[in-house]
């Protein structure tokens, strides 16, 4: 009876274990394999693939869109009637999926560095489909309900391009690795043609990628035009209730240059600030009237509308997570504000010398006021002794009527026309969203001595954008964020921006040329084996005095005294070992 040594024993190797255990549940050295992985898996890495590059688009378009996020919220509103901050459970989504599938991403790539055979576990590809058909829904629904907002990914290109394509020659030339990698180990010569030409053909695109960049902030520093003005939309709805009398004091604050307003007629003729169609949302008539929660604003008198507050509502929903920041005096004030009337507006403005701009919505049909509401709105303007110069006066109905009885309003559209076409109709300023209009088209209006407001600009890197395009002015619920933007986040001269790009990409030529060499000679070293194979013939490989050792770990190690003759042996050599007794018959 003899006892068998075994001929080859591993050191146990953690990191790899991890990798092939989480990936594809091999979490033993016998379930590893270094095959070649079959065209199912290869289905599915593919698919693991396509799932990462969606879920990355989805979660910039989300996380640029933050600019946006109130207009989205109010969308769901119109749809449920209740208000609540929908962006919260995507975004939560978003980065739970993202962060998901990039780690299964990191750990397939890490698989085909290692050399072992891909295999994502059948839970896995669960949860990979479940990531993918859940984005493939969401971007369906966003481009239903709310598809101009995709534009916000070209638009902030303008001011993250530089800095992706930066990123994206990073990670594509630490890949450069794995692909050196493959080619070196790789024996049929079809098979490094074709990974060399894809991986170049990545490489030379990303290279050239700076041709089509196209920023208005890639300028030369000394032609930046002034700072655009800055105009409170809904005053600052996100330290006040919007369009309360408070709100647009706090914008004032804020260096706000003028006062943006939702403008209603109530059934007797009075104008006042409200956006919704109803007073569900910023007041509390549940309590006031009940029965009259589902009416529309117009249908309210002034007294009525007096007696409801417009302030509560803002501490309880904290529409912007901002009450946790006000001051307990701050809060006091919020929480007396009531309805505010368009003349209160206007001599709010007056005394301050700002800029008002209001959006007029006419009254449903059946309204006593239906027929009079610019007449209406423009005897409240007179009435409130503001400037005419400091109205900008929107209503397209009457506009040669209105501009007959009051010449002095800064008559302006929101509706987008060419230079010419206002011209004629005697409009001097234009309003629209920030998305329809390029930065050429901005530079021509200001050329042509339009003045253009762009909304709704929120975050620093859309003031910066538009800035460098040379609009006049913008219109923003933050306009304590603008306030703290005294020059555009970056601003690079085109010199500057060659410089760095063809620094970037030499820098990167030479890491990949030198990453080739290296996997070159080192694989050129290396011995062609499966380690993880404990079988007879991978001793052939030693050298002679190895395979003699090892022929007499095996025939004298003899059950009596064998055992501490091994140990002898095995410590002499350097190797690590592992009994297995034999069992005579």
């Amino acid at each position: 009876m003899v006892k068998h040594q075994p001929l080859q024993v591993y050191e146990r190797q953690l990191c790899l274990s991890c990798i092939t255990g989480i990936y594809g549940c091999r979490w033993k050295r016998y379930q590893r394999s270094h095959d070649d992985t079959t065209k199912w898996e290869l289905l599915w890495s593919l698919i693991l693939l396509f799932t990462f590059c969606l879920l990355l688009v989805w979660f910039y378009f989300w996380w640029e869109a933050h600019n946006d996020y109130n207009e989205f919220n109010w969308f769901l509103y119109n749809r449920s009637g209740e208000w609540s901050d929908g962006t919260v459970p995507i975004l939560a989504t978003t980065a739970a999926g993202f962060t998901y599938i990039a780690f299964l991403t990191v750990l397939a790539l890490c698989h085909i560095a290692l050399g072992q055979q891909l295999n994502l576990h059948w839970l896995h590809k669960i949860g990979v489909t479940a990531a993918l058909l859940t984005t493939i829904v969401g971007v369906i629904s966003i481009n239903q309900t709310w598809g101009q907002e995709w534009d916000v990914i070209p638009i902030s290109l303008q001011a993250t391009g530089p800095f992706l394509h930066i990123g994206a020659l990073a990670a594509v030339t630490a890949l450069s690795w794995i692909v050196a990698g493959q080619v070196a180990r790789a024996e049929k010569t079809k098979f490094q043609v074709v990974v060399m030409l894809l991986y170049l053909s990545v490489l030379l695109g990303l290279y050239l990628v700076p041709l089509c960049i196209s920023s208005p902030c890639i300028m030369d520093p000394s032609t930046l035009k002034p700072r655009p003005n800055v105009i409170g939309h809904q005053g600052a709805p996100m330290l006040a209730p919007e369009n309360t009398l408070w709100s647009f004091q706090r914008a004032l604050q804020m260096n706000a240059t003028g006062l943006e307003a939702d403008v209603a007629i109530s059934v007797d003729g009075v104008p006042f600030l409200m956006h919704d169609h109803t007073l569900r949302r910023t007041t509390d008539i549940e309590k006031i009237f009940p029965d009259r929660q589902m009416v529309d604003a117009s249908f309210f008198n002034w007294t009525d509308l007096q007696q409801l507050n417009a302030g509560q509502w803002f501490l309880k929903d904290d529409p912007f997570w901002t009450v946790h920041t006000l001051s307990a005096r701050e809060k006091d004030l919020i929480a007396n504000q009531s309805v505010c009337s368009l003349e209160q507006l206007l001599k709010l403005a007056s005394y301050h010398n700002s800029t008002v701009v209001f959006r007029l919505r006419r009254p449903p049909l059946k309204h006593p006021c239906y027929y009079s509401w610019i007449n209406d709105t423009l005897q409240a303007v007179q009435q409130s002794g503001v400037p005419q110069s400091l109205v900008m006066w929107t209503p397209d109905e009457h506009r040669a009527q209105v501009r007959q009885q009051a010449p002095g309003l800064i008559q302006t559209s929101v509706e987008k026309l060419s230079p010419q076409s206002l011209e004629e109709f005697g409009i001097s300023r234009l309003l629209l969203r920030y998305n329809q209009a390029s930065t050429q088209e901005i530079r021509n209006f200001t050329h042509s001595d339009i003045n253009l407001t762009l909304y709704t600009v929120n975050e620093p890197w859309l003031y910066s954008v538009l800035w460098c395009s040379e609009v006049s002015s913008v219109s923003s619920e933050a306009p304590q964020i603008l306030k703290k933007v005294p020059y555009p986040i970056w601003l690079m001269s085109p010199d500057e921006y060659c410089l760095m790009w063809v620094s970037a990409d030499l820098i990167s030529f030479a890491v990949v040329i030198g990453i080739f060499i290296f996997q070159k000679y080192r694989m050129s070293g290396m011995r062609s084996y499966n380690p993880e194979q404990i079988m007879l013939s991978a001793a052939v490989r030693r050298s002679s005095r190895d395979i003699n050792v090892m022929k007499e770990k095996l025939i004298f190690s003899e059950v009596g005294n064998g055992v501490g003759s091994a140990d002898e042996l095995y410590g002499d050599n350097g190797y690590d070992y592992y009994t297995n007794q034999g069992i005579s018959q």
